[in-house]
């Protein structure tokens, strides 16, 4: 259905395939407090486009701007905020007819250490890939 690969294994296809877009899934208010991928460097622009909203409603268009941006037969990389909304996200494209997908594993700031904080332990931030914060 989707594959699952690590934040470091992710930017790698990313560099490599031309026509892989990497969808940031995560809700507006995390876009702007803990930033986003940046993937300027290597020629491509990372995408928006929320699956929920900060209370957890779903998007109802969440669908029709994932296929804005994308066709079925281009590989899509879901990230979010730990690897949960973003592995609902291939799930849903999947039943869209979308066959390349990737789930990022550990999401954008991955799970919390022992003292609550976040990007000391895993993330695509945390493996000091590129990222911008607006």
């Amino acid at each position: 259905m989707f594959r699952e690969l690590s934040p470091a294994e992710t930017f790698e296809e990313l560099s490599a395939k031309d026509n892989a877009v990497l969808i940031d899934c995560r809700a507006p208010g995390e876009w702007h407090f803990t930033g986003t991928p940046d993937l300027s460097g290597i020629g491509k622009r990372v995408v928006l486009a929320a699956i929920v909203d900060e209370a957890g409603r779903p998007n109802p268009d969440f669908i029709a701007e994932v296929k804005a941006v994308a066709t079925p037969d281009m590989p899509v990389y879901f990230i979010c905020r730990v690897g949960g909304r973003s592995a609902n996200a291939c799930r849903m494209l999947a039943n869209e007819g979308f066959g390349d997908l990737v789930n990022v594993l550990e999401g954008f700031e991955g799970r919390t250490d022992e003292n609550g904080h976040r990007n000391s332990v895993e993330g695509w931030k945390h493996h000091n890939l590129p990222w911008t914060q607006s």
